[in-house]
């Protein structure tokens, strides 16, 4: 016979109400307690009636996923960590791809979609700031990524001008002189590639190297092929670089490619850094060096922040900006 709610009372010694507050995530728990229920909760292997409870809510127990890309590697390892995360609060995950266009995510978030989720993660390309706002007070939305949300909106980010200092600076730690950036995107809004090119320029000046506008390459996308085509424009245009930082781990590996193509050694002749800390780089060879945000932190960080809007714990708290940790991942291609 599946456990009930005062199976579970008995057997963490609390009360109903008590396991009730930690089933819907309520915080006026003692961590101790909460701990005590969960635990019989496991031992139990209580299920609570996730449908009956939202529907008494006027929830759907839906939140939605709005990213640019699905097949890209970072995206899909951000929704996996997202719908582990989620299923532990009752959510289930409903994914979208926008294509970074406005006009796609703004139908996401204008559409009939929006009356079927509690609330919506989006990594926004393209939307302005005042969009973000009109739509977050609406619904509960919750930003992922480096767009600029003008505080209208939860954000949840790393420091992108820092983790790409660091890089740089590291490269020219290692007495590098001629250092390469791949990934300027000025067909978009979003202002990723912008915030590292600054980190980029800021390390450069910080080493007394000078910023040569020839070695910075824009780019139609942050893929392989992509990072191919920048390093060839480098390489043919000479005198090659002698390090490049690329602004994804996928350009990185596109680069890397050209290398050796060319018969280069990583990083003996041209070290290589990339960004996001992708499966891929850990097993080319070289391995790839690379900047590793905390994704796990990422994900939680959203769905608590979705959370908090969606069960009205801030009431109209303004919009918070979260900046999740970074590390540089220093591995054989950059050594």
């Amino acid at each position: 016979m599946a456990a009930k709610l005062k199976d579970v009372a008995a057997r963490a010694g609390v009360s109903v109400r008590t396991v009730s507050n930690v089933v819907n995530n309520a915080p006026a728990v003692a961590p101790a307690t909460r701990e005590r229920v969960l635990l019989a909760i496991e031992e139990l292997q209580y299920r609570p009636n996730l449908a009956a409870r939202n529907l008494r809510q006027g929830r759907t127990g839906l939140i939605g996923l709005a990213v640019p890309e699905v097949s890209s590697p970072y995206f899909g390892e951000i929704a996996e960590l997202l719908i582990d995360a989620a299923q532990h609060r009752g959510w289930t995950v409903l994914i979208d791809r926008t294509d970074g266009t406005a006009e796609r995510e703004r139908r996401l978030l204008e559409g009939s979609e929006r009356h079927t989720v509690d609330g919506m993660i989006m990594s926004p390309w393209s939307l302005t700031p005042e969009e973000l706002g009109r739509h977050s007070a609406s619904m509960p939305l919750v930003v992922l990524g480096e767009q600029e949300t003008g505080g209208t909106a939860d954000h949840v980010a790393i420091d992108n001008v820092a983790a790409a200092r660091e890089a740089t600076a590291h490269l020219a730690g290692l007495g590098r002189r001629r250092i390469a950036a791949i990934g300027l995107q000025p067909q978009l809004t979003n202002g990723t590639a912008e915030q590292r090119a600054q980190g980029y320029r800021e390390a450069l000046a910080a080493a007394a190297l000078p910023a040569e506008p020839s070695l910075v390459k824009s780019v139609a996308s942050l893929h392989r092929a992509e990072g191919v085509r920048a390093m060839r424009e480098l390489l043919d245009a000479g005198p090659r670089p002698d390090a490049v930082f690329c602004f994804s781990d996928e350009l990185a590996l596109g680069a890397l490619r050209v290398c050796h193509d060319h018969g280069l050694r990583v990083p003996s002749d041209v070290a290589l850094i990339g960004f996001d800390d992708i499966e891929d780089g850990r097993y080319c060879v070289p391995s790839l060096a690379t900047v590793a945000p905390d994704k796990p932190q990422i994900a939680e960080r959203a769905l608590q922040c979705l959370a908090d809007r969606v069960y009205g714990r801030l009431g109209r708290h303004p919009a918070r900006q979260v900046t999740v940790p970074h590390r540089l991942v220093v591995r054989e291609s950059a050594v």
